[in-house]
């Protein structure tokens, strides 16, 4: 049985609809796209636009568990540009198209310059941690305006939202109560931060590592990266905070940490709306969460 939507959720796009949204805007400005290859499907769609270097990129579940999925993209593609303007080791927007937000047939879709990458070759911790120092202080000087710890503070708010009718009301509940919690004691200050700082964002590729996936960049504490880093199951956090030059055991990183946990569970949740095939793992990673809110067990 198909879920309701509450009203005014977004509509997740299905994958032969975001693939045909890419191609006919790639098309519309030239690229020849001969065989479209769906590199990924997850939280969203990326289609390698092939024989063009270039990869499309479609909010499929990102649309619905996001309030305002443009403007998320439109902020990430400012960072990336940035980033990429000022030297820094990112994968950039395509070259081939303008670098904004295009839409065709109700999709969203983005466009970003293909490298070739090994997923199977592993960052040691000690690398991952210089690079995300590095990173942070390259991002130091952007210019633009970004939410305060968005992630948690604006994103988990529509999300519960979006879930409401999922979630048992008790459930419910204790989630907004977690999440009202974390925001009172979550802390000011910072700069613009990755957002999603985990190994996987970090491409091994032939022109060196590159970072890619700011869709998340926000602006706060590193702590918020740092509690992501230390959340891995990729490698060894501990040691990567260390080499970023942090105490993995600092007693502040536990507040980002929790945020993380709770972000975690309502994404998974979310996700698994349009993979049914998750609900049972979701509601696994929901009932650890309950027994643990701070994550300190698993």
């Amino acid at each position: 049985m198909s879920r309701p939507e509450p009203a005014g959720a977004a509509r997740v796009i299905p994958a032969g609809e975001a693939v045909a949204a890419a191609v006919a805007v790639a098309e519309a400005h030239g690229v020849t796209v001969r065989e479209p290859v769906v590199l990924k499907d997850s939280y969203n769609l990326r289609i390698h636009l092939r024989p063009a270097p270039v990869v499309a990129r479609v909010p499929t579940v990102t649309a619905l568990a996001r309030l305002r999925p443009e403007e998320a993209m439109r902020r990430e593609l400012a960072v990336v540009s940035f980033l990429h303007e000022l030297g820094a080791p990112v994968v950039p927007p395509s070259d081939l198209l303008p670098a904004r937000v295009h839409e065709s047939g109700g999709a969203l879709v983005s466009f970003w310059r293909h490298v070739e990458h090994d997923g199977s070759r592993p960052v040691t911790p000690e690398v991952f941690g210089r690079a995300l120092r590095e990173l942070h202080e390259a991002l130091r000087g952007y210019p633009g305006a970004l939410p305060r710890l968005g992630p948690v503070l604006d994103e988990t708010g529509h999300l519960l939202r979006v879930l409401s009718a999922d979630l048992e009301p008790a459930v419910s509940a204790r989630l907004a109560e977690a999440r009202a919690g974390l925001a009172a004691r979550l802390p000011d200050g910072g700069q613009a931060v990755h957002g999603d700082a985990h190994p996987g964002n970090l491409l091994v590729t032939p022109d060196g590592l590159l970072w890619n996936d700011f869709e998340e960049t926000t602006y706060g504490p590193v702590g918020w990266d740092l509690a992501c880093l230390l959340g891995t199951v990729r490698l060894d956090g501990h040691a990567a905070v260390r080499a970023y030059g942090a105490d993995p055991g600092d007693p502040a990183l536990a507040v980002f940490a929790e945020a993380r946990a709770l972000q975690a569970v309502l994404w998974t949740l979310v996700r698994a709306r349009r993979f049914p095939e998750e609900r049972p793992a979701a509601r696994a990673v929901l009932d650890s969460w309950l027994r643990d809110p701070t994550g300190r067990s698993r």
